[in-house]
């Protein structure tokens, strides 16, 4: 087991600091930096009521607050710091490469600022399953007796976890694309990239350049690069990378795994890659009904988990039982009732088409709730693979035309109900009529494949509302 390379710590004191953003990762930025004798000003492009108690707060800690002008680089900046959301192409960044100034974003600072018995940094990317794998991986973690924590775009902010007293063995750290865009300098003990599919390409403009920013958390690791076997762009990132002597490709597989991967033979997850022998041996890890739920893609979740924790050395019983003890997040294929012969699972989570086909994967047949903001999305693919596992469809939000069109072209046959309505009520009737279309045996599923933002706050509430609703029609008996 490892320790992650310790960087040059920098002598902040005086040095001119610009944050780009208030918010969850700003205000920590912002505080940090001052703490540590920095000279701050915070930019902000709005100038709301919130942001203007975030900003009184700040300036009565000595933090100069800069709102309603993002685009202006404050004189004298020697270093930005940003704030994930904050775009690429946004002028503040034009105007600091003008100027010759660096930016990182709070990742990269986390990093920075490391002490020099850092706990090493097992490190997870995708467009999807980042957060369950993390968990997973935090709960192997443990069982093998690890002081860790899931960090990063989830649970304990990185900058919490290396600056807080709180002392950790290792790391279990998820990453989006937004942050190792500004992340330069990370260099994990190990790292998986799960899947790329098209997504966030408003921000960074094209698929290969949100490819490339996924790619980076390969950047000098030091003993596994974790890739998805079904994936080959995940394994070519690996290839691309420059990681430390030694560092080794590991493949993960729902098939039967090739020396140096891990795998699935016979219902049982197995290791072909941290054993001795690989060519010829394999180690056992966990059943696959020790995974809830089993479906394939939480399957492949959990063995590229696995993966990173056996990179870490942690011994086949630390992975079970860490497995078994796991319970993944609300709204991520979680089952809510069985109704009359009919199951109910929400999926509120898969707000993208390459999430929404992994969903519909895993269940037949279903009668699928799917709709929202499509983000520029294409429903094609989706629907020409899923088709033959539709009983029926029931769509909701602003762009529900897209799927119903793609319906039209490639499942003509399954019946479909449009449901023209955004209301707080548009989701009771959508259950009603997934239950009137749905028979025994079958699983209604919400898996949108869109964001949730036409209708709802966010992906929970939609998923709220899709529950309250099932119960409710539990309750009457009305399916």
């Amino acid at each position: 087991m490892g320790i992650g390379k310790v960087t040059e710590q920098l002598d902040w004191n005086g040095k001119k600091v610009t944050v780009a953003g208030l918010g969850v990762s700003g205000i920590p930025a912002a505080r940090v930096l001052h703490g540590l004798g920095a000279l701050v000003t915070v930019v902000n492009d709005g100038d709301d009521e919130r942001s203007r108690a975030q900003a009184a707060e700040l300036e009565a800690e000595g933090i100069t607050v800069r709102l309603g002008d993002g685009a202006t680089l404050p004189a004298g900046t020697e270093l930005i710091v940003t704030t994930p959301g904050w775009r690429p192409d946004k002028p503040l960044f034009t105007a600091a490469a003008e100027a010759g100034v660096e930016i990182w974003g709070d990742v990269e600072l986390a990093w920075r600022l490391r002490g020099p018995d850092a706990a090493p940094w097992l490190a997870v990317t995708g467009t999807n399953g980042k957060t369950t794998t993390v968990r997973m991986l935090a709960s192997i973690l443990e069982a093998a007796g690890l002081r860790t924590a899931a960090v990063g775009n989830i649970g304990v902010s990185l900058l919490d976890a290396v600056l807080g007293e709180q002392e950790y063995d290792v790391l279990a750290v998820e990453l989006s694309s937004y942050q190792l865009h500004w992340a330069p300098s990370v260099r994990a003990h190990s790292a998986a990239v799960l899947n790329l599919a098209p997504d966030h390409l408003d921000w960074h403009g094209t698929m290969e350049a949100y490819a490339a920013d996924k790619g980076r958390i390969y950047e000098g690791n030091q003993v596994a690069c974790v890739y998805n076997v079904a994936d080959k762009v995940t394994e070519d990132l690996v290839r691309e990378a420059d990681v430390e002597e030694g560092c080794r490709a590991i493949g993960f597989t729902l098939g039967t795994p090739g020396p140096s991967q891990l795998g699935v033979v016979e219902g049982i997850l197995v290791d072909r890659a941290f054993v001795e022998n690989r060519q010829k041996n394999a180690q056992e890890l966990a059943e696959v009904t020790d995974v809830q739920p089993p479906a394939p893609h939480n399957i492949a979740n959990a063995l590229a988990a696995a993966a990173l924790a056996r990179a870490f050395g942690v011994e086949a019983k630390a992975v079970r039982d860490g497995l078994k003890a796991f319970r993944p997040d609300p709204h991520r294929i979680e089952l809510v009732e069985e109704v009359q012969g009919v199951t109910y699972v929400d999926d509120s989570k898969a707000t993208n088409t390459h999430a929404a086909e992994a969903s519909l994967a895993a269940y037949d047949p279903i009668v699928w709730i799917a709709g929202g903001l499509a983000k520029g999305a294409t429903f094609d693919a989706l629907v020409q693979r899923s088709a033959k596992r539709l009983r029926g469809a029931v769509l909701i939000g602003a762009d529900r035309a897209l799927i119903r069109e793609a319906l039209a072209r490639h499942a003509p046959e399954v019946p479909v109900v449009d449901l023209d309505r955004t209301d707080t009520g548009a989701m009771s009737e959508a259950v009603r009529e997934a239950a009137r279309l749905a028979r025994p045996g079958d699983t209604v599923l919400l898996a949108p494949a869109c964001a949730s933002m036409d209708m709802f706050t966010n992906y929970n509430k939609r998923g709220e509302a899709f529950a309250d609703a099932v119960r409710a029609l539990a309750a009457t008996g009305d399916a």
